[in-house]
C-alpha cells in the first residue's frame, strides 16, 4: 500500500468483509446503544430547549410550571405517534419514507429536503451548544477560540463516523452515562432541598397568574405562553431520529425501535420538564456569558467540581448528539439518491460500510453553517425548529390520511387517528408560531435554503428521468434482437489463446447490448469469444440483511447469463465472471487482473454515456465509472476501450 492508503487505513480503520455471516449482527445496535447514538439528540436538547423557553417568559416565570407540563406532554404525544410509525414502516426511513409513500413524491422530497437541512443544523446546534456549556466556565477572553474549536469537533466526528456507527457510539457511552447520573442528581437534589418551599412557590404561581390576568388579560397570557412554548421547540427536535435510523437496529427491529423510543421519551420528558421546574425553584435569572443551566448549577450547594463535571457532561453529550446528524442525515440522502432526487453516489458505501459521501457533505455543510451563524444558539435553534416541524407535520398528515383510507379495513383506526390528529395539530401550531415570530430573525434563511434544496432535487430527478427514458427506449429496441441457436463452437469453452473481448456490464439492458453490438461493428470478425464481467455492488439500498445480499448476487448472475446467451446466439463462445463489493472500481480491477492471467490476449471494453455537452453537473450526477476503470486497467497494462453511447437530453 502507498503511504496515503496506509494513513487512510490508520485513520478510518480496516475494510469490512461483506461475506462475513455475522456482519449485520456486529454492526446493528441494541436498544441501549441506539438510545445513546440516536436518543442523545433528543436528550441533549434539554441543554438549550428549556433555556430558550424560560428566557421567553421574561418576568412571568410562574408560567414555567405549565410550560414543564406542556413540554413533557408534547414529548410523550410525539414519541408515541412515532412508535406507531415504527410499526408501519419497520424498514426505517422516517419522515421521508412516510411522506413519500403516504402523500406522494412531492411531499416526500419536501420532507427529505427539510430533514437534510435539519440534520445539518442538528450537528451545528449540538456542537455550538456544547461549546457554550464549556465556555460558560471560562473567562470571556477565551471565547475567541470557541468557533475554531467547534469546527475542529465537527471534523473529528466526521472521522469517527467514517470509521463506523457502532464504533463511534461505543466510544461515547461513558459520556452518556455521566450525563444521566449528573442530571438525575441535579433534579433530585433540587426537589429535595426545596421540597419545603413548594407551597410558597405554589402561592407565588397563583399570585403571578392573578397579576398576569389583571395586566395582560387571558389573551395576553396565552400569547406569552405560546411564544415561550414555541421558543422551546428545539426540545422535541431529536424525537424522529429513532424511526429514521431503524435500519441500524438489532433484530427484531420494531421491538428494538419502540424500546429505544420509550427510553428517549421518558428521559427527555423527565429531564426537560424537570429543568424548567428547577429554574423556577432556584429563581434562575440570565447572566452574561452563561447558560441558564450553568446559573442553575451554581445555585446548588454541590461544589465547583460538580458544576464543572455536569457542564462538561452536557457539552460532551451535545457532541454525542451531533452523531444523529451523521447517522440519519446520510441515510436520508441515500434513500433520496435511490429515488433519483440526489446524485446516485450518495447511496454508495465505503469499504467500512458507511455512507462516506453523505458523512463528508454533512460535515462540510455543518462547518459552513457554523461560521455563517457565528455559533449563535438563538439563530441556530430558530432555524433548527422550523424544518423538524415541517417533517413532523407531513409525517402526521400522512398517517392521518393512511388511517382515514384504511378505516374500513382496520378497526384500530378509531384509536390511531385521534393520536396522529393531535400530533398534527401540535406540530402545525408550533411550526406556525415559530415562523411568524422568528421570520426576520433567521426563519427566512431556513425556508430559502430548504426551498432551494427541494428545487435542486427536482432538477436532478428530471435529469435522471430523461436519461432513464432514453436508456429504456434503447433497451426496448435492442432487447428483442433475433439470435440463432447456439452452435457447438459457441457452446464450447473459450480458447485462452484466441483474442477475447471482455465486456464490463451492469444489469441486462440497452447499454450493455449496445456495447456488444459496437464491438461487432468496430472489430468485425476479429473476436470469436466474449467474457462478461459484472459486480454485485452493495449500496445502502441492498445492505439491509443477508437475504437482500443473496438476492443481489442472484440478480447479477441472471443478468450475466442473459448476456452469455445473447453472445452465443451470435456465434461467440462466452462465459461470465462476477464479484461483489462496495467499491465497483476495486472489484472490477481485481477481477480483470485474474481474467488477464487466464486470457492473455483479451481487450477490455466498457460502455459510457456520452452527452452532447460535457458539463460539470453531468460528471457529478454520473459516476464516470468507465473512465476510472480504463485508467486503472491501462496502468496495469491491460488494453481498455471505452464504447460511447450517445444520450440526447
Amino acid at each position: 500500500m502507498t503511504l496515503v492508503e496506509k494513513s487512510k487505513r490508520l485513520l478510518f480503520g480496516q475494510p469490512r468483509d461483506i461475506k462475513d455471516p455475522q456482519l449485520f449482527h456486529k454492526l446493528s445496535l441494541i436498544a441501549f446503544l441506539a438510545w445513546v447514538g440516536l436518543g442523545a439528540d433528543g436528550l441533549s436538547s434539554s441543554a438549550y430547549g428549556p433555556d430558550e423557553a424560560f428566557r421567553a417568559l421574561g418576568a412571568h416565570t410562574y408560567l414555567a410550571v405549565f410550560l414543564a407540563l406542556a413540554t413533557a406532554l408534547t414529548v410523550f404525544i410525539i414519541s408515541y405517534a412515532y412508535s406507531r410509525i415504527i410499526e408501519h414502516f419497520p424498514s426505517g426511513g422516517g419522515g421521508y419514507v412516510v411522506a413519500s409513500k403516504l402523500l406522494g413524491p412531492a411531499a416526500g422530497v419536501v420532507s427529505g429536503g427539510a430533514l437534510l437541512v435539519d440534520y445539518v443544523l442538528t450537528i451545528t446546534v449540538s456542537i455550538a451548544s456544547g461549546a457554550d456549556q464549556i465556555f460558560s466556565m471560562l473567562p470571556m477572553a477565551w471565547h475567541a477560540w470557541k468557533l475554531p474549536i467547534e469546527a475542529l469537533a465537527i471534523v473529528l466526528l466526521v472521522i469517527l463516523n467514517i470509521r463506523g456507527v457502532k464504533e463511534s457510539v461505543s466510544i461515547l457511552i461513558p459520556v452518556f452515562l455521566v450525563f444521566l447520573v449528573t442530571h438525575a442528581v441535579v433534579l433530585l437534589s433540587t426537589l429535595a432541598l426545596h421540597a419545603r418551599d413548594i407551597p410558597v412557590v405554589s402561592a407565588q404561581v397563583a399570585g403571578g397568574l392573578r397579576a398576569g390576568f389583571s395586566t395582560l388579560g387571558l389573551g395576553g397570557l396565552l400569547l406569552l405562553f405560546a411564544r415561550a412554548y414555541s421558543r422551546g421547540a428545539g426540545t422535541y427536535t431529536g424525537i424522529e431520529a429513532v424511526s429514521n435510523g431503524l435500519a441500524i437496529m438489532r433484530e427484531p427491529r420494531v421491538a428494538t425501535g419502540k424500546r429505544t423510543m420509550l427510553y428517549l421519551a421518558a428521559s427527555l420528558a423527565f429531564t426537560a420538564g424537570g429543568i424548567l421546574l428547577c429554574y423556577l425553584l432556584l429563581d434562575v435569572r440570565p447572566e452574561p456569558g452563561k447558560t441558564l443551566n450553568a446559573v442553575m448549577l451554581e445555585r446548588l450547594p454541590l461544589g465547583r467540581w460538580f458544576v464543572g463535571l455536569t457542564l462538561a457532561a452536557e457539552a460532551a453529550l451535545l457532541f454525542v448528539a451531533a452523531q444523529t446528524g451523521f447517522i440519519d442525515g446520510p441515510r436520508v440522502m441515500a434513500n433520496m439518491a435511490l429515488d433519483s432526487w440526489l446524485p446516485r453516489r450518495f447511496s454508495s458505501l465505503s469499504e467500512r460500510l458507511t455512507m462516506h459521501y453523505g458523512i463528508m457533505l454533512m460535515g462540510a455543510a455543518a462547518v459552513l453553517t457554523l461560521f455563517y451563524t457565528r455559533g449563535s444558539i438563538d439563530r441556530l435553534v430558530t432555524m433548527y425548529s422550523i424544518n423538524v416541524f415541517v417533517t413532523f407535520s407531513l409525517t402526521q398528515l400522512g398517517m392521518c390520511r393512511f388511517w382515514l383510507r384504511e378505516r374500513h379495513q382496520r378497526p384500530q383506526w378509531r384509536r390511531a387517528l385521534p393520536l396522529h390528529g393531535v400530533g398534527l395539530l401540535l406540530c402545525v401550531s408550533i411550526l406556525a408560531l415559530v415562523v411568524i415570530e422568528k421570520f426576520m430573525e433567521g426563519a427566512w434563511m431556513t425556508i430559502l435554503v430548504t426551498a432551494g434544496l427541494v428545487t435542486l432535487c427536482a432538477l436532478i430527478r428530471r435529469h435522471y428521468r430523461k436519461v432513464a427514458a432514453k436508456l429504456a427506449a434503447l433497451s426496448k429496441t435492442l432487447s428483442d434482437l433475433p439470435g440463432d441457436a447456439p452452435t457447438a463452437a459457441a457452446l464450447a469453452a473459450p480458447d485462452p489463446r484466441q483474442p477475447t473481448a471482455v465486456l464490463l456490464v451492469g444489469g441486462y439492458g440497452g447499454l450493455g447490448i449496445h456495447s456488444l453490438l459496437a464491438i461487432f461493428r468496430q472489430f468485425p470478425g476479429f473476436y470469436k469469444q466474449a467474457v462478461f464481467v459484472s459486480v454485485a455492488v452493495v449500496d445502502s439500498g441492498t445492505f439491509k440483511g443477508a437475504e437482500e445480499l443473496e438476492h443481489l448476487k442472484v440478480e447479477t448472475q441472471q443478468s450475466l447469463d442473459k448476456y452469455v446467451a445473447l453472445a452465443r446466439g451470435f456465434g461467440l463462445a462466452a462465459v461470465s465472471f462476477m464479484a461483489e463489493g462496495t467499491d465497483p472500481l476495486a472489484s472490477i480491477e481485481t477481477l480483470c487482473l485474474q481474467i488477464s492471467r487466464q486470457f492473455p490476449r483479451a481487450t477490455y471494453f466498457a460502455g459510457k454515456l456520452i452527452f452532447r455537452k460535457d458539463t460539470w453537473y453531468q460528471r457529478l450526477l454520473h459516476n464516470e465509472t468507465a473512465t476510472a476503470i480504463q485508467r486503472r486497467l491501462q496502468w496495469e497494462g491491460l488494453p481498455t476501450v471505452i464504447l460511447p453511447v450517445r444520450v440526447r437530453e
